[in-house]
Order: C-alpha cells, then sequence, then structure tokens
C-alpha cells in the first residue's frame, strides 16, 4: 500500500513492556494470537509453529527490519510497536506503501521475487516475531489451517492494496485521511484498543505521502475534521467524536 508514516496508537505501558522484555513469551500465551498465524490451530499445532518462530531483540525507532533489495528468507509478525513500509522510486524519491501494527505480518512483498520489494522500518521501539519462510512453507504442507489461514492474510493485502489504489485515484484529501484514521480505529478495536481514541505514530509528512497529498493539505484536512467536531487533535493524539461523521467524511456507507 502506498503511503507515508504516521504514527499508530501505542500499546498500554504494561503490556508494552512485557512483550519487550520478555521474547520467550511462546504463541500460546500471545496477546496477539487471535490477530496472527496461530488462529484456528490446535495446541499442538500451535507448539510447531512456536518451534519455528525467532524472537529478537527490540527494534528502536529508525531501525530497519530489512531493506528493499534485500534477500527475502522471513515473514514478520509485529508484537509490539508499529511499522512504516516505503520503497524508492524512480527518480529516487521515497513511497510510503505500508503501516504495519502488532498482530500485522510484513514481509511478504518477497515472497514471488525472493527479495524484498520495500523496506520496513520501525515507528517507534518494537518487537517481532521472525518467521523463517522455507520452515513456514514446510509445517504449512502438514497443517492444512495454518496454510488456509496463511492464505487469508495473502487475500487481505491484495484487497488493502487495491482499495489503496481506489482511494488514491478519486477520492478527495478528506476522504483519504477519513479512510486512514478509520482503518487505525478499526485495526485498534481488532486489538482490544480503543477505537475512538489513539496515537498516531507517523508524522503528517509521513501521512501526506501515503495518501498522495501535501503536508499543508493533511493539516488543513485535520483542520476541517476539527472544526467539524468529527476530531480532537492534539499534536499526534486523536479522539474520534463522531464516528458516523468521520464514515460520512470518508464516503462510507453508514451501515458498515
Amino acid at each position: 500500500m502506498p503511503g507515508n508514516s504516521m504514527k499508530i496508537s501505542e500499546e498500554p505501558k504494561v503490556a508494552r513492556a512485557r512483550c519487550h522484555t520478555n521474547p520467550n513469551v511462546s504463541c500460546s500465551d500471545c496477546r496477539l494470537g487471535a490477530l496472527c498465524l496461530p488462529i484456528a490451530l490446535s495446541t499442538e499445532e500451535v507448539d510447531q509453529l512456536d518451534e519455528i518462530v525467532k524472537r529478537g531483540r527490540p527494534l528502536q525507532k529508525g531501525d530497519h527490519l530489512f531493506r528493499e533489495s534485500d534477500e527475502f528468507h522471513s515473514v514478520y509478525a509485529v508484537r509490539s510497536g508499529s511499522f512504516k513500509a516505503y520503497s524508492i522510486t524512480d527518480s529516487g524519491e521515497v513511497q510510503v506503501t505500508g503501516f504495519y501494527l502488532p498482530g500485522e505480518i510484513l514481509g511478504m512483498d518477497g515472497i514471488s521475487s525472493r527479495h524484498h520489494c520495500a523496506s520496513a522500518v520501525a515507528l517507534e521501539v518494537s518487537s517481532v516475531c521472525e518467521i523463517p519462510f522455507e520452515r513456514l512453507e514446510g509445517l504449512a504442507t502438514k497443517l492444512p489451517s495454518l496454510q488456509h489461514h496463511f492464505f487469508r492474510i495473502m487475500g487481505k493485502e491484495i484487497i488493502k492494496d487495491q482499495q489503496m489504489l481506489t482511494l488514491l485515484g478519486c477520492n478527495s484529501a478528506d476522504e483519504r485521511l477519513s479512510s486512514l484514521l478509520l482503518s487505525i480505529s478499526a485495526r485498534n478495536s481488532s486489538r482490544h484498543l480503543s477505537a475512538t481514541k489513539f496515537r498516531l505514530a507517523m508524522t503528517r509528512s509521513d501521512i501526506g505521502n501515503y495518501l498522495g497529498i501535501t503536508v499543508e493539505t493533511v493539516s488543513r484536512s485535520f483542520g476541517r475534521l476539527q472544526k467539524n467536531n468529527v476530531l480532537k487533535v492534539t499534536n499526534k493524539e486523536i479522539e474520534i467524536l463522531d464516528m458516523d461523521a468521520l464514515k460520512k467524511a470518508a464516503n462510507v456507507n453508514q451501515d458498515k
């Protein structure tokens, strides 16, 4: 997904500290299991998956998980923090292509060519579970439920890319920004965090890059949404005051 880097809501401090200081948390104990690969697996199957997962030390803000053109070896599940994916255009410009939150998988861009086609950088102190792809492939052949779930994750990525192309092709700046905020809200809700109050991890410059609009336009759109009592904006802290109005601003069906 094209995009710029905006900071996404943070986890509660206790939960974040637990993830960072305890790299030995197993898949069966992880609070993000319902969002990640273990979903729909039996206890025995989760244990088999856990055997191939690598959990390293946290990445600091600005650290790269992988870089564009690096050889592809693994996919990564975000345990805590957030990441920005970006690529470099032929003219040498940075193009933000996505933001990843806890429980989400990144690195799948390298499956086809065996080289990553984008870079991934931590937006804050973050940690991941590294899943070597060859071992994942081998395990998936033995566990149909794991294979099916991984295909579902890949399918969701394709849908997100298609939605982003549609968003950039015909929507106004306010619709683009509102859609991004609704996406973050929904993703927070799936992690049992507040859907209406969150902190953006990315900069406004990253947001504008991601949405295909200027930083000034991003600021004006935030201003209009705040003036219309749709949002309350305090630096990077966002509070959605009127969810229905935000959906209307995003041109989203109110029944969704």
